[in-house]
Parts: structure tokens; sequence; C-alpha cells
């Protein structure tokens, strides 16, 4: 099959660090082309693939200094890839409504994997305006708020198997990884671990719009003796850091479309604790991967249970749901229905 990967330029695909969409984005496009698919990846000129990279810009945007329009090199791209259509059998977009106006007039399938929050208001109109874009979401639980949208499927997010590793280490701590942002609360997860009565290490990235809320409520939380903030991580670190957690804390607040961390914790065989947020109850097996507790108190006695739970069986449960040889295999699966569906239209237009 001929399929066109096309990724936000914001960050290269993978990222350097922090960075979602695109890590999903590289991790799909490299089990494809291990799969046999023929795959050309729209990306910044700094991602590094087994694919075709068909670069936009030099490097990644956020690391470019001069440019001042992020937009331009995005609208430049989807003129791209618009020439280049004809070539492909589907295209792949994960940029959102960028695509919906151009590529709903031209032959090729397209779908697009939305990797947001969908209940913002000012968004259903652009998804009522398009009733034909074909979307894929990473949860169940993410196509909620927008229940009249065309939904093609849910495919899960998948990390490579080797990717993290559980490594043998005694695990001493409990683990923060991501972002610090109000929607992340790791106020929560440092007060579980107080009530707790265990030390937890803190691993995630400040980004500038948060950096009054780090300021002023987060960074005097850490002086508590049993915080430890290292500050961000690469993913040759995880599997250490993971591993050596008694759990990973996901005390959100905020409808989480997915949440790559659990899945990372799990690869490393560490189980989760978490709030019922968001798509926590898709990814997280209560009780067997993980517990999903109501609040802080219920947090802090579920790590009195974490030794009922083998963390042999929380990295078998990986293997078995979240690798991206099975998110790859769900999308190749995905790209074949439309090309069915889309093969009598096709036909009726051509006559």
């Amino acid at each position: 099959m001929r399929i066109a990967q096309v990724a936000p330029l914001t960050e290269s695909v993978p990222p350097r660090l922090y960075g979602g969409t695109e890590r999903v984005v590289s991790f799909l496009t490299e089990e494809l082309v291990a799969l046999g698919h023929d795959v050309t990846l729209f990306a910044s000129g700094d991602s590094v693939t087994s694919a075709e990279l068909a670069a936009i810009t030099p490097r990644a945007l956020r690391l470019d200094p001069d440019v001042r329009d992020a937009m331009a090199p995005h609208f430049l791209m989807m003129e791209h890839v618009r020439r280049r259509a004809d070539e492909f059998d589907v295209l792949h977009f994960h940029m959102d409504y960028w695509s919906f106006s151009l590529f709903a007039r031209q032959r090729t399938p397209f779908v697009t994997t939305l990797h947001g929050r969908l209940d913002l208001p000012e968004l259903w109109p652009i998804y009522r305006s398009f009733p034909d874009a074909r979307l894929v979401s990473i949860s169940d639980y993410q196509r909620r708020p927008m229940p009249f949208a065309n939904w093609a499927g849910t495919v899960l997010h998948g990390l490579p198997a080797d990717l993290l590793t559980p490594q043998d280490v005694k695990p001493s701590y409990l683990a923060f990884l991501g972002r610090i942002a109000p929607e992340k609360r790791v106020d929560r997860a440092i007060e579980i671990a107080g009530r707790a009565g265990m030390k937890i290490r803190i691993a995630a990235k400040v980004d500038r719009v948060d950096q009054d809320y780090y300021d002023e409520q987060i960074k005097p939380l850490m002086a508590q003796p049993h915080v430890e903030y290292i500050g961000e991580i690469a993913d040759h670190e995880k599997s250490a850091f993971l591993s050596g957690a008694h759990a990973l804390l996901l005390p959100i607040d905020w409808p989480e479309p997915f949440g790559l961390v659990m899945i990372e914790s799990m690869a490393c065989g560490t189980p989760v604790i978490a709030f019922p947020a968001g798509s926590v109850p898709e990814v997280v097996e209560h009780g067997r991967t993980g517990f999903i507790t109501p609040d802080v108190a219920a947090a802090a006695r579920a790590v009195e249970d974490l030794p009922s739970l083998s963390r042999v069986a929380v990295r078998r449960r990986f293997e078995e749901r979240f690798t991206a040889r099975r998110m790859a295999e769900d999308y190749i699966d995905l790209y074949a229905r439309e090309l069915a569906d889309r093969m009598p239209a096709l036909a009726v237009a051509a006559e």
C-alpha cells in the first residue's frame, strides 16, 4: 500500500524530547515500513525515518527562531501533499481539521487522526461542515463530544515493543512523568505520595505558557523533603526512571484523549494509579495494570495494594494491547476499509 503520513511541523518526527503526536506518527510510520508498505512522511527536515521523507521545513518550527508565522509552513505543506496526492492509495493526516477543505475536493481517500481534546464548542461547526471527512479517535472517550462526526474507527496508541523495557532495579519511589500544567495535577501527585509516606520523583517539562503556574503554585511544593524534581527526560532515560517506581501517578483533571505516559509505564512493568478522567478506564485495567481511584485519599490507599499486582503481568498486558505493531495493523485494516468503501464512488465518478 502507498501511504502518506502528514505530521505537524512544530516538532520533528520523532521529537527530540516532549511531543506526543509526533512520537506516535514516528512509531506508526516505522511499523508500516517494517510491514512492507511504501510510506512517505511529510514532516520537518530534521525528522528521522526509514520512510521517504518529504521535508517541508529545514527543522522543527519550535527550534527555528527565524519562523514567526507557524501557519505559513503548514499551509505550504498542504499544497505539497495535494500536488502529490495521486501517488498514494491513502493519505493519513495528524493535523486536526487542516486538511478538510482542500482534500475533500480530490480523489485520493484520506483519514485524519484527532490527537487532542474535542470538548471545545468552537470546533464543532467545523466538523459539522465536513460530514464526509473520515476521522479516527485515539480512544472511545475522546469522541463523546462529537457523536455526529464521521468516525472511521478508534485506534489506541502503541509503542515499539523494545522502546521501553523493565529494568532490574528495586522500586523505591512513586513517579510523575510528562508535563507540569494545571490539568495534569502534579500537586495532587505530590499530596498522594506524602499521604502514602513515600518519595516522589517528578520528571516533567514546564511549557512557557505554564511557567507562572509552576512558579506560583508548584515550585513551593517542590521544597518538601519527599519531593525530587529532575526535569524533562528523553526516551532513553524512561526505562530506568519508570522501572524504579512502585507506580506512576496520573491524578489528572481533564478529559485526556489517550495518555501515552500510561502505556510507557506499563511497558516497564510499572502499574499506574490514575483518576477516572478521559481515556483512563480504556487504558488502565483496574486491579490488573493499576488502580483507578476517585480522589487523593483513595489513591494513597491504593499504594498499599501495589504488591498485589504482578509487574510481569503488567508488561505482558502492554505487549498484548499497546505495541506499535498492533497499532499499525489496526490502521492498515482501517485504510483497507476506506479504500474498499471509496472504490464504488470512484468508479461512478470516472463514468
